[in-house]
């Protein structure tokens, strides 16, 4: 593993969050075909980068993008 694979990994998530929904830790290891190592790395990329918000409810933990504003 490096960081160009994480990386690569980050943007395979990236793009299925992409699409402004909550998506469920389970539902994102399915979609995406990541093993539970590669997909912790690129979640942990993303969350790094303040890319993503984390939800624990008794169902699991749902994930989804961080929408930040700037104004300036």
């Amino acid at each position: 593993m490096n960081k160009a694979t994480i990386g690569y990994n980050a943007g395979i998530l990236w793009n299925l969050l992409s699409n402004n929904l909550r998506w469920s830790y389970k539902e994102l290891q399915k979609s995406s075909g990541l093993n539970d190592i590669d997909l912790n790395m690129a979640v942990g990329w993303l969350a790094r980068e303040d890319k993503i918000e984390f939800e624990e409810e008794d169902e699991g933990l749902f994930l989804f993008l961080n929408v930040n504003v700037y104004i300036g």
